[in-house]
């Protein structure tokens, strides 16, 4: 069993049991005839930057703080931009302004650092808590890179061999990477959003070469987050009960690990995979992880922003 078959299975199994949300699997077939397969992307964590070694420093620099939806309705952000794409264009200007990161940068980096470059505030808030961990999370892949690529981001992704699920293991090294959860009756799910995107992002930037090639990619699953479910519970693929929808509605915090929390990104994954096989039953072949992407864009439109979505303040997503 690879860790997508574990992923995919202990996730089935939460939406089997689940009781405060719950999958509409006549609305899976009607949302795959209506999707609109040419949603324009739109994400500054894809677009490649510089040198093979700068770019892949790049993406996993950035996912490896690609976390704190929780946080964004505290945080400053840029003009028209959401709490994901401040930070992800922030990051590329500082890039632009200064060079390439390297794991010596990352290593150094402190608070005040994080303060500058993503133009917060320290005030002893939620964007003061998520600077905080900003600063653990590169120092801890500074760490990391250093072991396995003894310094150089892309030398590390080699260390996979093409192989995307032995990159997802490896990250699963790190604290906020292992995204793993306990959930009554079925134990431990396997969730591991961002070490999945990162392979992902990598083969879009490379376009599926270099850094970029995993032989095994097709098995990634979807990257579960508060917004894809958030546009599947729109759609009516997903339903809230009532008491979880209040909570939402008054942006209360669903806690990380609780049942709520696991339910709704658990039933979401497996809600993706079957609308992935009703897709393929008129004939597109396109990857979970394309079929993500695709949803995650779609997020982006304002019937969908419109309505408010679960918040988490943790470090998975």
């Amino acid at each position: 069993m690879t860790i997508f078959d574990d992923i995919r299975e202990s996730c089935a199994a939460v939406a089997l049991v689940s009781t405060h949300v719950t999958i509409n699997y006549d609305a899976v077939t009607q949302f795959a005839q209506r999707l609109d397969l040419d949603t324009e992307k739109n994400d500054p964590g894809q677009e490649r930057m510089g040198s093979e070694e700068s770019a892949t420093a790049f993406v996993m620099a950035l996912d490896s703080i690609n976390f704190g939806s929780g946080y964004f309705p505290f945080l400053r952000k840029r003009p028209g931009m959401s709490g994901y794409h401040t930070v992800a264009n922030s990051l590329r200007d500082l890039i632009a302004d200064t060079g390439p990161l390297t794991t010596s940068r990352l290593a150094t980096w402190t608070i005040d650092d994080s303060a500058t470059t993503f133009a917060q505030v320290l005030d002893g808030g939620p964007a003061h808590e998520l600077m905080e961990l900003f600063v653990t999370a590169w120092h801890d892949l500074a760490a990391f890179v250093d072991q396995h690529g003894d310094g150089s981001f892309a030398a590390t992704v080699a260390r996979a061999e093409g192989s995307a699920a032995r990159l997802v293991e490896m990250f699963d090294e790190m604290p906020f990477f292992h995204d793993v959860h306990s959930y009554p009756v079925v134990g431990p799910v396997s969730l591991y959003k961002r070490a999945q995107i990162t392979v992902q992002d990598l083969h879009v930037t490379f376009g599926g070469k270099g850094p970029g090639a995993f032989e095994d990619r097709r098995e990634l699953t979807m990257f579960p987050d508060n917004l894809v479910p958030h546009v599947l519970r729109v759609e009516g693929v997903l339903a809230f009960d009532d008491d979880l929808f209040a909570r939402i509605e008054a942006v209360e915090d669903i806690p990380v690990g609780s049942p709520e929390e696991v339910e709704i990104r658990a039933c979401g994954l497996h809600a993706v995979e079957l609308l992935r096989t009703a897709l393929a039953e008129t004939g597109n072949r396109m990857t979970t992880g394309d079929l993500d992407n695709l949803l995650w864009n779609l997020g982006a439109a304002e019937r969908y922003k419109v309505v408010p979505r679960h918040r988490t303040r943790c470090v998975f997503y």
